[in-house]
């Protein structure tokens, strides 16, 4: 038994420098990739999906980390597919145009070369290409109840909001508080949109009859759309922006209960900071440069009554001279904006950062 075990261990040992002497040869005489490959036989990487958009009333597109085939498309409400282009853009061709900043969920299984498979359950919205020429007209920061925060918009020519996003510095510019449902205006309509429902039979206006709605402050002379719920999502130092699909900005407005030295918050600087890129609002003076508080549209006398209002007697320059905040009991939702202008006593608003105890 003894001399049996001895023989054992010797041809174990044997057989382990058999293996050392293969491995010594393939090592050499192959890629090193090439024996990893061959080693390892498997991968376990998942693809990544990383965000959808749509291209244009037909196509759709889902963007992933790697190259995938789709081995399932499901869009709800339900849409005939046409047909799918794989790649790290996945291209979805529908049969019929999609209806203008229509709401989808799209329901995905994807695969890439390795085997590696994905589930994808995601919101778009349909291709808006006929958004009107709108711009922000009218701001209440201030929440007294049953008067609540409100934007008004005013609607320059026809088309459809289907898709038009609002948000806010506060927010943050990834974030939208609101994203308009399909709905056709017209040239010269006001817009009202209410930023809290904290009564009955606020309903949303989305044809044409204007008298749908119930609630404080509702005309049937106006179109009025509510966000639901009672939290607030506006404050006295803020800013708002009409955002398209591709990220652009239609309109914006910046303003601060403060007017002078630096931006006390960080959402607030990176909201100016957004504007500047591109022009949507500019400094006091006409100039480009980093834009501060001294730069923003005045909003420390601001109340219930007193909105932050536009000039609409003059062309938009993007800057805080287009701004006024009306007189008490001024505030006009969904009408033309009264022109009287609210006089401050002449001196400096500065807010003081709290020191650390």
């Amino acid at each position: 038994m003894k001399l049996m075990n001895f023989y054992n261990k010797q041809m174990q040992g044997e057989l382990k420098k058999a293996f050392v002497v293969i491995g010594i040869v393939l090592l050499s005489s192959c890629k090193p990739e090439v024996v990893l490959e061959n080693i390892i036989s498997f991968d376990t990487t998942m693809p990544v999906f990383s965000g959808v958009k749509a291209l244009s009333s037909t196509q759709v597109a889902f963007d992933f980390s790697v190259p995938v085939t789709a081995s399932s498309v499901n869009f709800d409400p339900p849409v005939e597919i046409d047909h799918i282009e794989g790649g790290q853009r996945l291209i979805v061709t529908v049969k019929n145009p999609l209806p203008e900043g229509y709401p989808f969920v799209a329901d995905l299984l994807v695969a890439d070369e390795k085997g590696n498979t994905l589930s994808v359950l995601t919101p778009f919205r349909a291709r808006n290409d006929r958004l009107p020429a709108v711009r922000i007209n009218e701001i209440r920061t201030e929440y007294s109840k049953p008067k609540v925060e409100f934007v008004e918009l005013y609607i320059s020519s026809s088309g459809n909001l289907g898709a038009l996003q609002v948000i806010t510095a506060l927010n943050g510019v990834e974030k939208p508080i609101y994203e308009f449902p399909p709905v056709e205006v017209t040239r010269g309509e006001y817009v009202l949109l209410h930023l809290r429902t904290i009564e009955e039979g606020c309903q949303d206006e989305l044809d044409s009859n204007l008298a749908r709605s119930a609630g404080t402050e509702t005309s049937p002379l106006v179109r009025d759309l509510w966000i639901g719920g009672s939290e607030e999502r506006l404050r006295k130092s803020d800013g708002i922006a009409l955002v398209n699909q591709d990220g652009g900005i239609l309109d914006a407005v910046l303003f601060s209960e403060y007017t002078s030295g630096d931006w006390l918050k960080q959402e607030l600087l990176k909201f100016s900071t957004f504007l500047a890129s591109s022009e949507a609002w500019i400094k006091s003076d006409g100039q480009i440069g980093t834009i501060l508080p001294q730069d923003a549209c005045g909003s420390a006398a601001t109340t219930t009554t007193r909105t932050i209002c536009r000039d609409e007697s003059v062309a938009d320059s993007n800057r805080a001279r287009d701004w006024y905040v009306t007189v008490t009991s001024g505030a006009t939702p969904g009408l033309p904006n009264r022109t009287e202008r609210y006089s401050e006593t002449a001196k400096v608003v500065t807010l003081q950062k709290k020191s650390k105890k």
